[in-house]
């Protein structure tokens, strides 16, 4: 693992912490409705920030979440989901498999699911929460590599979410929010998340600009994963104006190991979440 440059990683440490979309709504600005319900000095499409304790890469006003207690992680999920939960028999269901489908409606079956192998993968990270699954880390390590040798610089912000600290985040946006339904619209219930099956990861640019923030999708480090993701195995998870069918706002800057199979058939077919390619239904509610 390579730690960023000092500099880098000061900028990235006051930054703000969702297929391949065509490069156009990449780069457009995000107009969806979670903007007009934001608190004063929330930043909009930051679902899934990385809460593992002390590193949360995050401005001076935005703190993590109070620490999880054995009494809290033991009483399940911070809100339970009134939707009924998926079939454990249901297709794109296995958390071990990279296939598997996570949504609002769609958890985790255990929903504390927990990946084995977990490893760091042997590139620039800006905070100690960037580990993934051993496939998806080969995948990360060949495209930081590929998108270096084209002159981009690309950074791990985060990567694996326990369901405690998915837990503790998303009590976390609960509290800025006021309620729930504020904070489901950038953050995932605990056994809803993808960062807890260790296949999902957010990327920066490795000077910091616009770390985990709507204009990071006008960066050299956005546009180059969008356009060259699915060469690794590798989808946008969170596409602009994809809100409706995913269930949260566009994220550029997270993305998600499916395989070379599942990216390129994506791909070719102009599909832009995996509940379309997969033909799951939306997911815009619990």
């Amino acid at each position: 693992m390579r730690a960023v440059p000092l500099a880098a990683a000061l900028v990235l440490a006051v930054g703000l912490s969702a297929c391949s979309s065509p490069a156009a709504d990449v780069l457009a600005a995000d107009t969806s409705t979670a903007a007009a319900s934001a608190p004063a000095g929330i930043p909009q499409g930051a679902a899934d920030l990385p809460a593992p304790p002390g590193v949360l890469p995050a401005p001076a006003q935005r703190t993590p979440g109070p620490a999880v207690t054995e009494d809290t992680a033991a009483a399940g999920p911070a809100t339970p989901s009134p939707a009924a939960p998926a079939r454990s028999s249901d297709t794109h269901m296995d958390p071990a498999a990279t296939d598997v489908v996570v949504n609002k409606r769609r958890p985790l079956v255990p929903v504390d699911f927990a990946p084995s192998g977990l490893r760091q993968p042997d590139v620039a990270t800006a905070t100690d929460n960037g580990l993934l699954r051993p496939d998806t880390a080969t995948a990360v390590e060949e495209m930081f590599a590929a998108a270096s040798a084209d002159g981009v610089g690309l950074v791990l912000v985060s990567g694996y979410r326990s369901y405690a600290n998915q837990e503790s985040t998303y009590a976390y946006w609960v509290g800025q929010y006021g309620d729930q339904a504020g904070a489901d619209t950038v953050s995932a219930r605990p056994g809803h998340s993808e960062h807890q099956t260790g296949l999902a990861f957010d990327i920066g640019q490795a000077d910091g600009a616009c770390t985990l923030v709507s204009c990071f999708a006008g960066t050299a480090a956005a546009r180059w994963a969008a356009e060259n993701a699915a060469e690794y195995g590798i989808i946008l998870r969170y596409p602009l104006r994809s809100d409706g069918t995913t269930g949260f706002s566009a994220e550029p800057w997270h993305f998600r190991f499916v395989g070379r199979d599942v990216s390129l058939a994506m791909q070719d077919a102009g599909t832009r979440t995996l509940e379309e390619h997969f033909g799951l239904p939306a997911a815009p509610s619990y």
